[in-house]
This record gives C-alpha cells, structure tokens and sequence, in this order.
C-alpha cells in the first residue's frame, strides 16, 4: 500500500510541470562539515539549558554574523526566555524520588534558553520565516544523543540557505530563526511568534526537522499542503533526479500515514493560522537514540534535499508576490 503511494505521489510531482531552472550552487563540504561539528560529542547532546546547548548557541551566533544576517533591535542574534517546570511537568522532565500525589513536594525548576534569530531584507514588507531546532536529548544512561539529523541538520541548512540568498536577495524578508527547546514542547518557537512584533506580515513558515537521513528510498516529505493546498505549485515546479519528493503526513484521517502537523516548531505558526510548509523525512532507525550520529547521515541525500528546499523558497518567494 505504501509503496503504491509513493509511486502515484511521486507521478503527481513530476507530471505537474517542472520547470527548468538554474543549477543550486552550495558549499557542500562546508554543509556536511558544519552537521559534524553540531552533533559532536563535545556539544553533548544539546539538551535545553546545559552547556553543550550553550555550546551551540554559539556556533550559530557565530556563523550569523559571519554570513552577515541582520540582528534584532537589540543589536543581538539571541532571544532569551525562561520557562518554569512545575508539579507534574517537573516530575515528568526532573523526576525526584517519592513524589506525593498532588506533586506538593516537587520543586519548580526554571531553565533559560536561547533562540538565535537573523534577518535577510528583502524588497517588500513580507516575511519568510525559516526555522530548525538545535535542541536535542543530552546524555541517558551514559550515551549522548548527538541528534546528527534531529537536528543538526536542519541547523547547518540554514547557514547553508541563508549564504545562497545572501548572494541571490528575495522579495520577502527572510528571517532565519534557530531555535531552542524543541524537545521540550516548543517552547522558544512559542516564544518567538508570540513576540513578534510583524506577524500579520509573514506569509510562511518554511520548517527544517530531520532531512538527512534516508536509508532506503531517497524520500522527502513537504508537510502541510492539506491545511494549505494553495501552496502546492510551487513545489510540483521542483525537478530532482536524486530525490523524490512527496507530500503528505498532514491528513489526520489518512490511516496510512501518521499525521506531522504538530509534530514539530510548525505547530506553533499553524495554531495561529500562518500557512507552514514542514520539510522532514520518516522516522528511522536512529530517531531518538543515541546512534543518531553523523556517521549515519547520508550526505548525497542531505546535499540534495538542501538544494531543494533552496528551490522551494525560490519559488515561494516568486509565488507569494501575488
């Protein structure tokens, strides 16, 4: 069943109409070197508030001001926040022994975390927010999780998205958000959007979770285009003889698949009714354990699918114009 879907989705893809366009010019050495130096041991796993997140907090600030992104109004690529976890949150995330049952004897705990947000200008007051959580699961049981696709991945894209339209400006505003506290419910993309001072200006969300890691079928989902089905042109346009683009994991009464729609930071701009487009692959065999390394990535697939979502934006930017 699932594989007579892959073949009718992907015929829908490619008999849309591609179009012809001009080779996607990427670092791509400096790409698959930048997942690496993310998902290394010494970064331990990123989990929220730890100093291996702190680490790759960084290494993002680092590589904004390098490629020149535009920082906030106050001057600086970070956006702080504080959450409080309480009673049985705190219990479930910081578990104490012998917890009563109201959870009364179970310290509040407050952690800090940080988003890294950087601005591209465009021609129009529009925006195009690009977004991919650095977070990931820290150490358990003596094993880091080094999260190499989820999600360093889709971090070192947005370095790598954010040089090309560098040299190729768009109309839109694009504003490259990494952010933090993925893994604990989407707190600093919570953060960003209730802060923002311009939502009613940004027309998308483009979403980057886990999109280098493909074992078998070379295979890359766009989430969203139920909830959004006018946003379908621009990705049949995308031609790839590498990788198969689908769409789909966004119909919650399809039994076939399971549903994505909140299973990332898009879910943040969805509830607030922005039009998202979620770029992922399926899980496999690593997600969520500590073999999720960058030696289980597949770089060809990675390089690819980056140059896609590249595409993609292109084609959003031209698009949304109208």
């Amino acid at each position: 069943m699932k594989s007579f879907f892959y073949f009718i989705a992907s015929f829908l893809i490619f008999a849309g109409g591609c179009t012809s366009s001009e080779p996607i010019d990427i670092d791509s050495e400096n790409l698959l070197k930048t997942v690496q130096i993310i998902s290394h041991d010494s970064l331990e796993g990123r989990a929220f508030s730890t100093l291996g997140n702190i680490k790759a907090q960084k290494i993002i600030n680092r590589n904004f001001t390098k490629i020149g992104l535009q920082t906030g109004k106050n001057r600086r690529y970070f956006q702080e926040f504080s959450y409080s976890f309480k009673g049985e949150k705190r219990q479930e995330i910081f578990p104490i022994k012998k917890p009563k049952e109201n959870f009364s004897n179970v310290p509040d705990t407050t952690l800090t975390g940080r988003n890294i947000v950087g601005t591209l200008k465009g021609k129009i007051n529009k925006s195009i927010i690009i977004t991919a959580h650095f977070d990931h699961l820290g150490i358990k049981n003596g094993n880091i999780y080094n999260g190499a696709d989820d999600n360093a991945s889709g971090v070192a894209a947005l370095f790598t998205i954010a040089e090309y339209f560098k040299k190729n400006p768009t109309n839109h505003d694009l504003i490259f958000a990494a952010f933090d506290a993925k893994e604990f419910g989407s707190l600093g993309a919570e953060y960003f959007l209730k802060n923002y001072e311009d939502k009613e200006n940004i027309v998308l969300n483009i979403n980057l979770d886990m999109i280098a890691h493909s074992d078998y079928d070379p295979i890359l989902f766009a989430c969203g285009l139920h909830h959004h089905p006018n946003l379908r042109k621009p990705l049949e346009r995308i031609k790839s003889d590498e990788v198969t683009l689908l769409f789909g994991h966004d119909d919650p009464f399809n039994r076939d698949q399971t549903d994505w729609t909140f299973s990332s930071d898009h879910k943040v701009f969805h509830k607030e009714n922005i039009p998202f487009i979620y770029f992922g692959v399926e899980s496999h065999k690593d997600y969520h354990r500590h073999t999720d390394n960058y030696e289980t990535i597949n770089p060809e697939f990675y390089i690819e699918t980056v140059k896609i979502i590249i595409q993609a934006i292109k084609n959003f930017d031209e698009f949304l114009l109208d």
